[in-house]
């Protein structure tokens, strides 16, 4: 199977310091749609693992944020793409869990639902702590120059970011990237 996963806020739609809080508040960034669509058509699996600290603040709830994916998930399919899944963390930074990146519980539990070898599944975002996470599980970092790393534009890579993370403008440019690499055979062919 191929999978990539995906951050949503900064990667797939617009960021906010105040948070995504409705769908209204959801607008997804220039081509960043249309990357997951050709994604998709080329056998691509796609996954959200996304830092959703405004539900434990009290900020919104399930049912927004359920309206807020349904907003994404409708957008996405009339490009005929989808998400298969979104795992998301309900926590804030003081709560103590695993699944709230850089920790990597998000993406140990993708890696159990589609039954992966997370090594060989790219990880993409826009901060430091999406390629964290990913890399904490062998995931190779590629970090999209929108949301909060759009600040690095021009810039050379921080050194506290993952060795051999690949540097994209955006998730059309990871998808350009991704689509140009080389596929392994596979087993039988």
């Amino acid at each position: 199977m191929k999978l990539v996963i995906l951050d949503r806020d900064g990667t797939i739609n617009a960021d906010s310091d105040e948070f995504v809080k409705s769908p209204e508040e959801w607008r997804p960034l220039p081509g960043a749609l249309e990357a997951i669509a050709r994604l998709n058509h080329a056998g691509w699996r796609v996954a959200v693992a996304s830092n959703q600290s405004g539900l434990g603040r009290g900020l919104f709830d399930v049912a927004a944020l359920n309206a807020i994916h349904a907003k994404m998930h409708k957008a996405l399919a009339a490009l005929g793409g989808r998400i298969d899944a979104v795992f998301y963390c309900p926590h804030g930074p003081d709560e103590g869990c695993t699944c709230r990146k850089p920790l990597p519980g998000l993406f140990e539990q993708i890696g159990e639902r589609f039954g992966v070898d997370l090594p060989a599944v790219p990880a993409v975002g826009d901060s430091l702590r999406d390629l964290q996470a990913g890399a904490a599980v062998g995931c190779p970092p590629h970090l999209v120059l929108t949301g909060k790393s759009e600040r690095l534009r021009g810039q050379l890579l921080p050194a506290e970011y993952p060795v051999h993370t690949v540097v994209h403008t955006d998730l059309a440019g990871f998808a350009d990237w991704l689509l140009a690499q080389p596929q392994a055979p596979r087993p039988g062919a």
